[in-house]
């Protein structure tokens, strides 16, 4: 897990479309709905919701999916 990220921080993850990049809006520290899912979150391991730079698509990943740019 990697630790450190925060609103505003700008990242990039690895996705079905290459390498997406963008920005952290939210952390989630605890469970929470997204998409019709429900994604699992703790203090200890946060999700992040990251807007893409290039779209105005928004995903959640854990942080072990992120590196910080």
């Amino acid at each position: 897990m990697k630790a450190g990220f925060k609103v505003g921080d700008n990242v990039r993850w690895n996705s079905e479309a290459g390498m997406v990049s963008g920005t952290i809006i939210k952390v989630h520290t605890k469970d929470f709905q997204y998409k019709g899912y429900t994604h699992h979150a703790t203090a200890a391991d946060p999700q992040y919701e990251i807007k893409s730079s290039k779209t105005d698509h928004i995903a959640a990943h854990k942080g072990a999916a992120l590196t910080k740019i």
